[in-house]
């Protein structure tokens, strides 16, 4: 993280995670290594359109499915959940 920027700490998928507030939930997977999502044959997935149209960047925020990470910022104590 640059020096002097705000940090935030989130888990993804049980895994601390620390960005700061402009970084976007599909970063922060990103960042802790995982996909977004697998597709119906099992194949990870991850964001495509980063505008919140395609879907495939669809996550479980503090206990809320379907929720797109690509339009959501990281927020403190986020619990982030990939299916």
């Amino acid at each position: 993280m640059p020096e002097g920027k705000l940090v935030v700490s989130l888990t993804v998928n049980g895994q601390p995670v620390s960005a700061t507030p402009e970084t976007t939930v599909a970063a922060a997977v990103l960042i802790a290594g995982g996909y977004t999502r697998a597709s119906v044959s099992g194949e990870p997935r991850a964001p495509l359109c980063g505008m919140g149209i395609c879907f495939e960047c669809r996550v479980w925020i503090d206990g809320r499915q379907h929720q797109r990470s690509c339009q959501i910022l990281c927020a403190p104590g986020m619990d982030v959940r990939t299916p």
